[in-house]
């Protein structure tokens, strides 16, 4: 599967996990060039606190276009390490 953004390829791997229709990529499938880290932070009481990151292609940002839960609740540890996303960054096969 692919994350892109603006036409780039900004993170691709064939070890995705589904969740609650999110796809969460492995952390080194992204191409760090394109992140940066976001202040945002927000609580999901089935998984735990999501920090987020900001998508950057050619000078163009997308705020909090991806997140990821650094210590997920013990029911949601399938998600630990990946990243998914949103914000108009499509994820296709």
């Amino acid at each position: 599967m692919k994350a892109i953004w603006k036409g780039q390829v900004i993170a691709e791997s064939d070890d995705v996990v589904e969740v609650d229709g999110e796809r969460y990529f492995p952390w080194d499938s992204l191409n760090g060039c394109y992140f940066m880290k976001s202040e945002t932070t927000s609580t999901s009481q089935g998984r735990g606190e999501a920090r987020y990151l900001n998508v950057v292609v050619e000078d163009q940002e997308n705020r909090d276009a991806a997140w990821y839960y650094p210590n997920p609740k013990d029911k949601a540890q399938e998600i630990k390490d990946r990243v998914a996303f949103g914000s108009g960054v499509e994820v296709t096969a």
